[in-house]
């Protein structure tokens, strides 16, 4: 299984996420319930521990989910479902189930990227749509037993292509797009911060996500930096 997925050891705080104010407000309110779950189950109340975030790429998703698990002290496990999903689609229900149970045996962050590529809608006269539909019906069944010690992330780009069974199981669903120019700002002054004034860019990218303004900036960094060397 170790195929996979990959074990995240990158620390982020909650100070450290730069995201817009109602991001960051679902966000704590998610922290805030797992903190006083120990309240809400002696009432017998469910506690939500499956998120689903959807929007563009590279605009904080699998960065909120780096700081939930820095927040609860918990291990993160990220696992790209293009890449479980086999070529022979009978072998991906017992992948996933395989997954699925390492979350019982500790507690975890267990964050499913492109989870479009598993529960996409298929085509009815496509020949994987009943293999597709169990693989579907498996991992619904997974959800349903999800241990509470356990965090379950979903995140997609395509939210459209979800299926709304799978919609559904996730108590909490956050939307993700591209950061206001303050937000950018935010992240340009942290990414300068380390580096002398003279490398900085001169001009900055805007109406972009996050990753593709780091991409930027460092791309800029790095040329000047080897600009003064050739001068």
């Amino acid at each position: 299984m170790s195929n996979f997925y990959y074990v995240d050891r990158s620390k982020v705080t909650f100070e450290d996420f730069i995201a817009s104010p109602e991001i960051k407000q679902h966000l704590m309110a998610f922290l805030h319930e797992q903190q006083f779950k120990h309240l809400f189950d002696q009432y017998k109340i469910p506690v939500a521990n499956k998120l689903l975030l959807y929007g563009d790429s590279g605009c904080g998703k699998t960065m909120t989910a780096k700081v939930i698990a820095n927040h609860l002290n918990k291990k993160l496990v990220i696992v790209n479902l293009a890449t479980i999903i086999s070529s022979k689609l009978g072998e991906t229900a017992k992948n996933l189930d395989q997954l699925f149970k390492e979350s019982q045996y500790e507690s975890m962050v267990l964050l499913l990227d492109e989870f479009d590529s598993l529960g996409q809608i298929r085509d009815y006269d496509n020949k994987d749509n009943s293999e597709m539909k169990r693989v579907v019906n498996a991992i619904i069944q997974l959800m349903d037993y999800f241990p509470q010690k356990s965090i379950l992330i979903a995140a997609t780009n395509q939210i459209h292509m979800i299926d709304e069974a799978l919609k559904r199981r996730f108590e909490w669903q956050i939307a993700y797009e591209k950061p206001a120019q303050e937000l950018l700002n935010d992240l340009y002054k942290t990414l300068e911060a380390p580096i002398p004034h003279q490398y900085h860019p001169k001009e900055r990218l805007y109406d972009v996500s996050y990753a593709e303004a780091k991409d930027y900036f460092y791309k800029q960094v790095k040329q000047n930096i080897i600009n003064e060397q050739l001068s």
